[in-house]
């Protein structure tokens, strides 16, 4: 039983022209071997696009990526013939199988802001055709509303969101993995830890429920992992 909390401030930073990112866990020139994965979760970025800013055609396989569009549009093309202009109030799903190529990028008319995890996937998928999928967010993803399930990319897999008023109150389910996203607002103080801020994570491993407050409105996004 463990719980960790990682700060938004503690995540790897990289820049470049109208683009930022923040990393949760080791990518591309930022290394730390205590920071690799959590469950198969293999990265866990946070990134800001300028508009029309974004990331040319690149290769992937063996991943599922989970997009959470935050603010702005964004678009995807991939190899497989997809495209889409992904907004606020919808998940995408690809799953790479066998190998993709795609594009991301802020649509023309504005800076956007997404939240992309990548799951590893199981090896006897690795064949598998590519797949792409936009799905809209439930109506009942409001204030009140609890926990809401959004998509299962893969088995025991599962993100959901959690969209709160201020000094509402929300339980964390118990699972053997869960990771608890602050995307927008912050919750108070609890006997977990300090205030949590956007940007900040907590990470639970075989931890029973347990309950957070939001101290303003605030969005959540929770993974749970079989193990």
């Amino acid at each position: 039983m463990t719980t960790e909390i990682r700060r938004g401030s503690a995540r790897f930073a990289s820049r470049s022209p109208g683009m930022v990112t923040s990393h949760a866990f080791s990518f591309g020139e930022h290394y730390d071997p205590e920071r690799l994965r959590f469950g198969p979760m293999v990265c866990h970025d946070d990134h800001h696009l300028g508009a029309g800013k974004g990331f040319d055609t690149h290769r992937h396989s063996g991943l599922d990526i989970v997009t959470w569009v935050v603010t702005g549009r964004l678009s995807h093309r991939d190899s497989s013939g997809h495209e889409a202009v992904v907004s606020p109030g919808e998940v995408a799903v690809l799953a790479a199988g066998s190998g993709v190529e795609h594009a991301e990028h802020a649509t023309p008319d504005g800076r956007a802001r997404f939240v992309q995890v990548w799951l590893a996937a199981d090896p006897d998928r690795a064949a598998d055709d590519p797949t792409y999928a936009v799905t809209p967010v439930p109506a009942s993803a409001a204030p009140g509303g609890g926990l809401v399930e959004l998509v299962a990319p893969q088995p025991g897999a599962v993100l959901s969101v959690a969209r709160l008023d201020a000094l509402e109150t929300l339980t964390l389910p118990a699972a053997p993995l869960v990771h608890a996203y602050v995307v927008t607002g912050a919750l108070t103080r609890s006997s977990l830890a300090e205030p949590l801020a956007a940007g900040d994570a907590f990470l639970f491993a075989d931890e029973p429920a347990h309950e957070v407050t939001a101290a303003v409105p605030t969005e959540l996004l929770v993974w749970t992992f079989a193990g």
